[in-house]
This record gives structure tokens, sequence and C-alpha cells, in this order.
């Protein structure tokens, strides 16, 4: 009999303080490691998180997933009584005010956070107002230091849709394909000179939507041509002359998961190396 439990987690967290999602050598404070801690903690046993999107320092959350496996028996402590939810509210009384758990339950059969995953979704928030952010909002609100005309900045985001080498927009790392597929990309005025992308792909390589946001908003500013994501599209390597916008406006805010009898099979294929 199995004696292991997979538990799913949902979290959120602000960024602005954590040097990333994963763990770090060096005692570096990431979500990771200060979820993992308390999780021990309450547990009385080491637990180690599979996330779903690994986010870059200064990158928020708010539909982050993970699961952990922990054996079964951690759960009949008396505090928990083998309900998993109630470690929602241990965990609140553990983490810092910048990251929460807002949901434990137990995973179905065959579900990993990361490479069941069907899609990812980001929303960048950005002003180009000239007095910056507003102080409410300017820890998730980035600043653009040019005003940008709305139209170009969709134009250029629609040429970046759909199944494409994003080498250009990745950071490389070894052995990786950067072979995405994004279904959709919007922009929309939220208030004036006050902007969000909302951004959903199958997954994203490192630094990917920070660059494709950059592009667009370079677009929009009229320093670059219409026709420069297409040809951007065609590289197979980093570009040096794409920006990156500043972290601290992106935030995960879902992922989305097939139906419970398609988990396995969709982490198989993801696990399968993308080709175009």
């Amino acid at each position: 009999m199995d004696d292991t439990l997979r538990l799913r987690l949902d979290i959120a967290y602000d960024g602005t303080d954590f040097h990333g999602w994963a763990r770090q050598k060096g005692g570096l404070r990431t979500v990771q490691q200060t979820i993992e801690e308390a999780l021990s903690l309450v547990l009385r046993t080491d637990v180690a998180l599979t996330v779903a999107g690994r986010t870059d320092a200064g990158v928020h959350a708010a539909g982050q997933v993970a699961h952990a496996d922990i054996p079964a028996e951690t759960l009949n402590q008396r505090s928990i009584e083998g309900d998993p939810g109630r470690l929602v509210r241990r965990l609140a009384k553990l983490l810092p005010e910048d990251v929460r758990v807002f949901d434990v339950r137990e995973a179905p059969a065959g579900f990993d956070a990361r490479f069941s995953a069907l899609a990812r979704t980001y929303v960048y928030r950005v002003t180009t107002h000239p007095a910056g952010a507003l102080p409410t909002r300017a820890r998730d609100t980035a600043v653009w230091p040019k005003p940008v005309e709305l139209d170009a900045v969709q134009a250029c985001a629609d040429a970046l849709v759909g199944l494409n080498n994003y080498a250009a927009f990745c950071r490389p790392k070894e052995h990786a394909t950067t072979i995405r597929e994004v279904h959709a990309f919007t922009w929309r005025e939220v208030e004036p000179m006050l902007y969000e992308a909302r951004i959903t792909a199958d997954a994203f390589c490192w630094n990917m939507v920070r660059a494709l946001v950059a592009t667009c908003l370079t677009v929009g500013q009229g320093r670059r041509a219409p026709q420069w994501p297409k040809e951007l599209l065609l590289r197979d390597a980093r570009a040096a002359d794409v920006p990156l916008a500043p972290a601290r406006g992106l935030t995960l805010v879902g992922v989305d998961y097939p139906a419970e009898d398609a988990l396995a099979a969709r982490a198989e294929a993801t696990r399968a190396k993308r080709e175009m």
C-alpha cells in the first residue's frame, strides 16, 4: 500500500522582497524555501515543492500552483485530523505577510503541478504616466519612460501569438528548447496611461514574458518598426536589442489543467521535447 500522499497547494505572493521562487545557494530569501520550511515545521518532515511556474526575482503570483509528496501518516496529527485543508490556517500563522497558501488538498491521480499544466497566464501592469505608479500599487506596477500607442502595442502582440521559436526573447538554458505556443496576448488601457497585458501560453522560458512585453512597448513608442517582432521570431538566439520590462509589473495569475483523467497523459506529453 502506498504510504505517500501528493498534495496540491494554491499560492500567492508579493515577489518584491524574494529572490525568485527557486531555492538558491547562500541563504537568499526565496518563496520555495519560505513555504517548504513552514510546511516542514507543521508536518514534522522534510517537504520539497514542485511548482507550475518558477518566477524570477521581483515577480509576483496570485495563482501559483505547487505539489508536494508527503508521508500519509503526517496528516494524522491532532491539529490536522487527516484533512489537508487544515494546513491553510496552520501555515497562515507561520508564513510572512508577503506569501500565502490559500488552499491545500489531496491531488488527483496523475497530477503534476509543472508537467500536467496546459497553460500559464500572466498579467503585466505598466504605467507611462510622467509621475510614475500610484503609490499604493508601486510594488506591482512597472514604469515605462515614454508614451505608447495602444493600437501599435496590440498589433505587435498579435504578431507574437502562435507556435514559434522564441529564442530571441529567452535567456539561454543548456539542453532546453525555446519553442513555445502563445495562445493569447492582449493589451488594454485600464486608466489613462495605465496598461495591462494578459498573456497565456503552454509554458514560458526564462525572461520570455518580460521580453515580449518590452518588445510591444518598444514598438508602441515608435522606436521600432511594426515588422520587428516578426523578424525577431526568425532568430535562433537571444537578441541583444530586445530589452526586458521591469520584473515588478509581472504577476502569474493562473495555471490551467486538464480533466482529472487526462492529467497523467498531459504530464507525459509535456516531458517530451517540443518541436515545431
